[in-house]
């Protein structure tokens, strides 16, 4: 005679090695999309950067990036027209940015440098650090120093 179902034994086995390599999977999982949280807000601030450094070439004028640290947003304003092009917010994603080393304000020139070079420190939750850095020139670069 042919078995055709399983027993309840076979089940809550199955279930009990699943739950096991679940366990056992769970750590790294957090670990990586905290990596995966620090890597995708550095490239969005990055590119808000190169955004900022574009637009004072393309309309020239002065841009500059104010970063609000307490409101968790970078916003990008035209000088001479006392115009604000948008805000970045990057709150909600468990990120922390320090103040950059400049200043609170990264300004671009026309000819699409930087009015000063700084660097930008962004951390984890998980104790990731990545770090952004504007230099004279006004070239955005990231370097990954993670944990």
């Amino acid at each position: 005679m042919k078995q055709e179902g399983k027993t309840l034994t076979e089940l809550m086995v199955v279930l009990a090695i699943i739950g096991i390599v679940a366990t056992m999977a769970a750590p790294n999982y957090w670990v990586l999309n905290s990596r995966s949280q620090i890597h995708c807000t550095a490239e969005e601030i990055a590119s808000e950067l190169r955004l900022a450094r574009q637009l004072a070439i393309t309309y020239r004028d002065r841009v500059r990036i104010v970063v609000d640290l307490d409101r968790q947003a970078l916003t990008t304003q035209f000088i001479n027209t006392a115009t604000t092009h948008h805000a970045y917010h990057y709150g909600g994603t468990g990120i922390v940015i320090e103040e950059p080393s400049a200043g609170p304000e990264i300004l671009f020139h026309p000819s699409g440098r930087s009015a000063s070079a700084t660097t930008i420190q962004l951390h984890g939750l998980e104790g990731q650090t990545q770090q952004l850095t504007v230099s004279l020139t006004g070239r955005v670069s990231i370097l990954g120093v993670e944990r």
